[in-house]
């Protein structure tokens, strides 16, 4: 009999546990630990921050699907990874030894780098629910008296698509307040270019994305870093390709938000041969880690390296896609270990994306992720608005349910699809 542990229980965390218990044997029992015993749906956040979702229409309370599925579920935080030792250490003092490691932790936001960001600082977030929910207050307030408008990303991030939703969303939500035309709106990013996403773009997410800002009067600046956030005031500098800076400018906001750099969290970083310097977790193809290999991880907190180098520090996302496809990996690997197998799966490491804009939209598949690519398609619509929201109902009624079966590569075939049938029913 094994025991398997799945530390995390959010996008990778939930469906690995779910996955595993489909491919283990009877005997071999799961738990999953978590800090938080509620799943929220991420990608609605951008909606929350301005009053179109409200927390229960997205989030799941997973302890009775975890029960139904005889997944033990502990709803305490770790304290630490001892790999040497097989055992995790909980906040309250207790441990959990496992045969098998999945982590899933997900990032630490890692607003601390930059002065003054974040929501403890001066600018919202929309990468917790939480914060989403603060996010939408404040937004409120600045409806009464409404002025300049920053949305985009730190130096160093790695997930670009929720900036560009939440920019357009917002955009959306102004032009419906009929306040638009008193709220200048600037898009700033480390990206090389609009449309980089971390990924070098994918097929013409850099003209597609341009259009959209100049069709909807958005100023951007690209290679930027933030040096402080001040109340009403954030402190840029525009860095060249040699890495100088080209000008420094202040630019005053009455709303901001940006999103932070990602690093690992506490529990799982600082370990010699299981974390890189920034706390993310070295993994090989097949998802485990070289030093220690009854563990694996999968998600945001996985180590990739960037694209290439940049002016300004790029990260490269874990979309949906790969996550998913990192999950099915390491479920079979692990269920592989267990009858005395090999490890033989690989993650496809894919992404599909869709970029809700409030009122139409960009849809991207890249396959693989990282370039050069098979499949490098792009496309936009007010199509991807509404498919956007049967994904949240159908991914949110999947977690629910306790189902396992994977969802986005039969999206990426839909929204491909979708498109090919657009173009021969025109005229």
């Amino acid at each position: 009999m094994a025991h398997v542990v799945v530390l995390g229980a959010g996008l990778g965390g939930s469906i690995m546990a779910y996955e595993l218990r489909d491919q283990l044997r009877k005997e071999d029992t799961i738990t999953v630990v978590t800090k938080d015993p509620t799943y929220h749906f991420v990608p609605s956040n951008p909606w929350i921050a301005v009053g179109w979702r409200d927390r229960a229409d997205v989030t799941v309370d997973l302890a009775p699907v975890m029960k139904r599925k005889k997944i033990d579920f502990k709803p305490v935080a770790a304290q630490k990874v001892h790999p040497e030792e097989n055992r995790v250490e909980l906040v309250d003092g207790t441990s959990v030894a496992y045969d098998y490691l999945v982590i899933a932790t997900g990032p630490e936001l890692a607003f601390d780098e930059v002065p003054g960001l974040g929501p403890e600082g001066h600018t919202q977030s929309i990468c917790h629910i939480d914060h989403a929910l603060k996010a939408h207050d404040a937004f409120e307030e600045f409806c009464k008296n409404p002025g300049p408008i920053i949305v985009g990303a730190a130096q160093g991030a790695s997930c670009f698509g929720p900036a560009y939703e939440f920019l357009f969303i917002l955009e959306t939500e102004l032009r419906r307040r009929k306040i638009r035309d008193k709220v200048p709106m600037t898009f700033v990013t480390p990206e090389p270019y609009v449309g980089h996403l971390g990924l070098d773009g994918v097929g013409d997410t850099k003209g597609l994305l341009e259009s959209e800002m100049r069709g909807k009067h958005i100023k951007w600046m690209t290679s930027t870093r933030i040096v402080k956030t001040e109340a009403g005031v954030m402190t840029v500098e525009e860095i060249a390709e040699d890495g100088s800076v080209k000008a420094t400018k202040d630019l005053p906001f009455g709303y901001a938000m940006m999103l932070p750099a990602f690093r690992g969290i506490a529990p799982v970083s600082g370990i010699a041969g299981l974390s890189n310097p920034r706390g993310f977790t070295i993994v090989d193809r097949h998802q485990r880690n070289p030093t220690f290999p009854n563990v694996f991880a999968v998600g945001v907190c996985v180590a990739i390296p960037p694209m290439g180098p940049t002016a300004v520090p790029c990260g490269v996302p874990k979309t949906g896609f790969m996550i998913e496809s990192m999950v099915t990996a390491t479920a079979h690997n692990i269920g592989a270990l267990v009858r005395g197998k090999e490890p033989d799966e690989v993650g496809t490491w894919n992404a599909i994306c869709l970029a809700d804009f409030g009122d139409g939209g960009i849809a991207f598949v890249a396959q693989p992720q990282i370039p050069p690519r098979n499949v490098n398609w792009s496309s936009s619509g007010k199509w991807v608005h509404m498919a956007k929201i049967g994904f949240e109902k159908y991914f949110i009624r999947k977690l629910r349910k306790g189902t396992s079966e994977p969802f986005y590569e039969s999206l990426a075939l839909k929204v491909m699809g979708i498109d090919k049938l657009k173009e021969t029913t025109k005229g």
